[in-house]
């Protein structure tokens, strides 16, 4: 069955389906292994107003672009949709939230009209909640509630810049940051000693000098009624450490104090090839320390015994590149060398375009051969990549599948499983990416050409709570059994589990039909299709469920 005619039926399928997508949740997991987590990346701003009392602060007004200001989402509103099982449905293991530190206040123009720091990069204060987000007490409840749902939360960070300059966020000392020249990318010094854009100042991270603390954050935390005892934690830490007081390290202690303080399981390092790779695995090791910090002081809070996780925007990362990453005029880096676990993956929108085969068998071996003990985070839209995979969102059913059941650990970008817009009139760049999470359209099971929303949040639904419950589908070893129905087995042995799924596509959506699972199951094994939720035995080397869908996912119940 050709991919545009499988969307169609999944979509008349899953229309037939009654039972809601919590009817899926079996049991409970296999033990986690972030190589197979599912991990769900929104911005907060755009994504759920928990309350509309924060949504402008610092004198901010309703005065941006399309798309490039402040829109209302918070803390509060993520905590919201984790009470209400919003990320367990979809069998997400992982949250990743844009930074939450205090942005400049005022908007700057870029070059595309007004626009304000709803995203979290352009940085005023290290330290604080930004208070359009909410408070220190909604970030302790976010983490915790997360927790508390069997769900980690990654903290993303910024080491390269701070905040544009505007008249009321002056420029950060020059022993701070450079303003020039801007970068050209041609190679290592030209990606690192330089500013990612004009009037975003780059932080001196290569500097070992000692710098006294910005007069402006001096002012501010004095009119706070804190220098004192930010001081005093700055003093401790250099003590402690030996560091020089360089600009990276007060960022380093900064950002780790955020995983002692919440207790954050993890870092997604923005802009890491613009940084001197031994800076991550210095802030590695520090946040490393800070989290068992946490988990012995909350050994009820913590969600397992994981070691802390980082993984990295390194911008045109690929999975065909293995260890090495080409800087330019000959320079590689190997970045998971240098504190990471994981890199995303830039390549699988491209590669999506491809037959499945091809697409999980070269993961597959990428990933059990030269990338062996590390993994790659798979994405097909993202908040800055302007060509992801079905910008019109005309594919989103193929889009979940290839996704979910591509081997690696997997980023859904908030609102795919909702099919939410990536193109807005009237805004600019990579404004269209950002629209607010369509509530109202899954509410309503708004109608699409040819599919309808609720219908593919179910679809994206049962592939997660499929992936969470089985280490294999993302972290095993890919092997094709047949091309007709195409049908191929993961297996997964690791730290004492072992785990083995087989999964059909492009069935016939008309009938039930038998799929040979002879490789994987023995006859007269149990076996449950996470698809339709139904259960059934293997005889004569296959197994067939009563239902009528064009994908099935086994595994034992």
């Amino acid at each position: 069955m050709k991919l545009s005619a499988l969307a169609l039926s999944l979509g008349v399928a899953l229309g037939a389906l009654a039972a809601p997508a919590a009817a899926c949740a079996f049991s409970a997991p296999k033990p986690f292994a972030w190589e197979n987590a599912t991990v769900y990346f929104l911005l907060t701003d755009r994504f759920h107003n928990g309350n509309p009392a924060n949504d402008l602060a610092y004198g901010r007004k309703a005065d941006a672009a399309t798309l490039r200001g402040f829109m209302g989402g918070d803390l509060a509103g993520v905590t919201a949709k984790i009470k209400a099982g919003y990320f367990k449905d979809l069998g997400v293991d992982a949250l990743w939230i844009t930074p939450p530190v205090e942005q400049i206040h005022a908007g700057t123009d870029e070059g595309t009209g007004k626009s304000y720091g709803f995203h979290g990069y352009w940085a005023r204060d290290f330290t604080a909640v930004d208070a359009n987000l909410g408070t220190e007490a909604d970030m302790r409840t976010l983490v915790d509630t997360a927790h508390a749902h069997g769900i980690r939360v990654l903290l993303d960070v910024v080491m390269n810049h701070t905040g544009p300059v505007t008249e009321s966020d002056p420029v950060w000392p020059a022993d701070w940051v450079r303003t020039g020249p801007t970068c050209t990318y041609k190679d290592a010094p030209t990606t690192t000693d330089c500013t990612l854009v004009k009037n975003l100042p780059d932080v001196l991270t290569a500097s070992d000098a000692n710098v006294a603390l910005p007069p402006a954050l001096v002012a501010k935390w004095k009119a706070e009624n804190r220098y004192e005892r930010e001081v005093a934690e700055l003093d401790a830490f250099f003590k402690r450490t030996g560091y020089p007081r360089a600009p990276r390290y007060y960022l380093v202690k900064w950002h780790t104090d955020w995983v002692r303080k919440y207790g954050f399981d993890g870092f997604r390092a923005d802009t890491a090839k613009h940084t001197e790779p031994g800076i991550w695995k210095e802030l590695k090791k520090e946040a490393g320390a800070a989290f068992e910090d946490w988990k012995r002081a909350n050994p009820k809070k913590r969600v397992g015994d994981t070691p802390f996780y980082m993984t990295a925007e390194v911008y045109n990362y690929a999975i065909g590149h293995g260890h090495q990453f080409d800087m330019g005029n000959n320079t590689q880096v190997d970045f998971f060398a240098n504190g990471f676990d994981s890199l995303i993956n830039f390549s699988l929108k491209g590669d999506a375009s491809k037959p499945y085969e091809e697409i999980f068998s070269a993961y597959s071996d990428s990933l059990n051969g030269p990338l062996k003990g590390h993994s790659v985070l798979n994405y097909l839209s993202s908040h800055d990549d302007g060509s992801p995979f079905d910008v019109e969102r005309k594919r989103p059913f193929e889009t979940a599948t290839k996704l979910l059941l591509t081997p690696g650990a997997v980023q859904i970008y908030y609102g795919d499983e909702t099919a939410r817009a990536l193109k807005v009139d009237g805004a600019e760049g990579d404004a269209n990416l950002r629209s607010f999470m369509n509530w109202g359209e899954l509410a309503a099971n708004a109608k699409r050409d040819g599919y309808r929303v609720a219908d593919v949040r179910r679809h994206w639904s049962r592939l997660g709570l499929f992936r969470q419950a089985h280490p294999a589908v993302g972290a095993g070893v890919h092997r094709k059994l047949a091309d007709s129905p195409y049908t191929f087995a993961r297996t997964y042995a690791k730290g004492g589990v072992s785990d083995k799924v087989v999964v059909a596509l492009d069935l016939p959506a008309v009938r039930a039909t038998p799929v040979s699972v002879a490789a994987v199951f023995k006859d007269g094994e149990l076996v449950r299709d996470y698809y339709s939720g139904k259960r059934a035995k293997v005889a004569g080397g296959k197994v067939r469920f009563d239902a009528a869908n064009p994908i099935v996912l086994i595994g034992k119940p």
